[in-house]
C-alpha cells in the first residue's frame, strides 16, 4: 500500500475519533454544570484543558465564558481539533482514500459531513446543545458500522483501526489526568459528592457510565474507575483495550508485509506494561507520572508508525 493511503485512513478514522470525543466532552461539560451549585464560567477550563486547547482557546477567544467554549469545541475554524474542524478533516482524507473504501463508508462519511455542516452553520441555543451532541455521536457510530459492516479485513481495515485507537487511548488519557489534577479543586473533596459527581461525569464522556455501574455496583472510587479506565480489557475505551488493538493491528500488518518496525516494539512493550502493572502499583507511582508517560508512549508510538510505513512517501 502507498504511504499516502494508509496516512490517509489513519488519519481519517484518528479525525472521526477525534470528533466523537470532542462532542463527548462537551456533553460531560454541560452535566458538570447542569448537575453542580454555584457552577460559573471557569468549569470549561477543565473542559478545553482536556481537549488540549486552553492555550489556542485564550490567544482567539481571550476571557473564558460558556458559550464561547462550546462554540470553540464545537465548530470553529480556529480550533483544529473543533468537532467540525475534525468532521472536515476526516472527509479530506476520506476523498483523498476513496477508492480504498467501500461506498457504505464514503456515503456515511459524506453523510456526516453533510449535516454537521448544517447543524453547525452558527451559534448553537443551549437547548439545541443535546440533540447536536447526540447526532455528532450518531454519525460518527454511522461512519464506524458502515466501515466494519463492509470492509474486508486487510491493512486498509489494519491502518484505521490503529488510527481510530491511538486517538482513544490519548483520549482516555488526558481525561483521567485533568480529573486529578484540574477538575477537583482541593484534596478536601475526595469522596464528596462533588467529586463523585465530576467522576460520574468523567465516566458518561467515554461512554463507560453504566459499564462502570455493572462491574463495581455504582460505587464511584477513584481507584476503581482508574482500574476500569486504564486496566480492565473489556472496557472498550480503556487503556489496555486500545493497545491491545493497537498491537493486533500492527501485528496483522507485520505479517502482512514480512517485516516488524520500532512501532512493533513500542506496542508491544506498552502493552505488557499494562497486563503485567496493577492500580496499586500505578497508584503508588503516582497517577499523574504513569499517564504523563502513557501519553508520551502512544505520541512516539504514532511518530514511528508514521516513519515506518512512509505515510509522506
Amino acid at each position: 500500500m502507498l504511504g499516502r493511503t494508509a496516512n490517509g485512513l489513519y488519519w481519517m478514522f484518528r479525525y472521526i475519533e477525534r470528533a466523537e470525543n470532542i462532542a463527548r466532552l462537551v456533553d460531560a461539560g454541560l452535566r458538570m454544570s447542569l448537575t453542580r451549585s454555584g457552577a460559573s464560567d471557569d468549569d470549561w477550563d477543565a473542559v478545553l484543558q482536556s481537549a488540549d486547547v486552553r492555550a489556542l482557546y485564550a490567544e482567539h477567544c481571550g476571557k473564558l465564558t460558556s458559550s464561547d467554549a462550546i462554540d470553540f469545541l464545537l465548530r470553529d475554524p480556529a480550533n483544529p481539533s473543533s468537532v467540525m474542524s475534525c468532521i472536515d478533516a476526516g472527509r479530506n482524507n476520506a476523498r483523498m482514500v476513496r477508492t480504498a473504501l467501500t461506498r457504505e463508508t464514503w456515503e456515511a462519511t459524506n453523510e456526516c459531513w453533510i449535516e454537521l455542516k448544517q447543524i453547525l452553520t452558527g451559534k448553537l441555543k443551549s437547548s439545541d446543545l443535546p440533540e447536536v451532541i447526540d447526532t455528532v455521536k450518531r454519525r460518527a457510530g454511522l461512519i464506524r458500522g458502515a466501515f466494519h459492516g463492509s470492509m474486508l479485513r486487510n491493512e486498509i481495515y489494519n491502518f484505521a483501526r490503529i488510527g481510530t485507537f491511538i486517538e482513544r487511548a490519548d483520549n482516555t488519557s488526558r481525561i483521567l489526568d485533568v480529573k486529578y489534577y484540574v477538575l477537583l479543586p482541593a484534596i478536601t473533596h475526595v469522596g464528596s459528592s462533588l467529586d463523585n459527581m465530576q467522576w460520574e461525569s468523567i465516566l458518561r464522556s467515554v461512554s463507560a457510565h453504566r459499564s462502570y455501574r455493572w462491574t463495581y455496583d455504582g460505587e464511584y472510587r477513584a481507584a476503581n474507575i482508574a482500574d476500569f479506565l486504564i486496566l480492565n480489557g473489556q472496557m472498550p475505551r480503556s487503556l489496555a483495550y486500545c493497545c491491545e488493538k493497537i498491537a493486533s493491528n500492527l501485528a496483522y500488518i507485520g505479517k502482512d508485509y514480512g517485516e516488524r518496525l520500532d512501532a512493533h516494539e513500542t506496542a508491544d512493550a506498552t502493552l505488557a506494561l499494562l497486563k503485567s502493572t496493577t492500580i496499586e502499583k500505578i497508584m503508588d507511582q503516582g497517577l499523574h507520572e504513569f499517564l504523563d508517560d502513557f501519553i508520551a508512549r502512544n505520541n512516539r508510538l504514532g511518530s514511528e508508525i508514521t516513519e515506518g510505513y512512509r505515510f509522506y512517501s
